[in-house]
């Protein structure tokens, strides 16, 4: 598996990737989710712009995207405000990889934390992050950033179901500083 910076060409993959990925939602009782439209191809391209997209490949030689993350700074730490597997390529610790990558990445530029926000009822999002590390943050730990972004998703409706803040300390990452792109 390769991770590396995404790029312009590939975001048309990235929005197969988001289709897939939110169809797991319909078999929990979530269709508005699994219908939800993925990121546009703008969004996708303004988040490479910034620095803030990375793709995880299948195979070191950078094949297609099987995965990807979009981040972005959001109180001081780096937010991750989505991330998605392919369900074809679940299960094999790609969203795990992705995770720690982003967190080798924060410490070596002296970002203490990853945030995000995620529902806490769906096993694949707020339990599997607390395995992975992050903690769910109280409503007078947030700033005014996250609570921008608590906003909006209230706005858009995604309140119906359950949702926190978490955030994992970069010095926790689980692997050697910045593995190879």
């Amino acid at each position: 598996m390769r991770i590396r910076a995404g790029t312009a060409r590939e975001l048309g993959r990235l929005q197969e990737i988001e289709r897939a990925a939110g169809r797991w939602f319909r078999g929990i009782g979530m269709p508005e989710i699994a219908d939800d439209e993925p990121p546009t191809r703008q969004c996708l391209r303004e988040f490479a712009e910034a620095g803030g997209l990375w793709v995880a490949t299948d195979d070191d030689d950078g094949g297609p995207p099987v995965a990807y993350a979009l981040t972005e700074p959001v109180d001081g730490c780096l937010h991750i405000e989505q991330l998605s597997v392919h369900p074809d390529r679940a299960r094999r610790g790609i969203g795990r990889a992705l995770l720690d990558h982003l967190a080798a990445r924060a410490a070596a530029e002296r970002i203490p934390a990853l945030t995000l926000t995620t529902f806490t009822d769906v096993p694949w999002n707020a339990p599997y992050y607390a395995r992975l590390g992050f903690r769910t943050l109280a409503a007078h730990e947030l700033g005014p950033g996250l609570r921008e972004i608590r906003s909006r998703e209230t706005a858009a409706g995604l309140d119906r179901w359950p949702r926190v803040c978490m955030r994992r300390e970069a010095a926790q990452s689980r692997r050697d500083p910045l593995p190879a792109e």
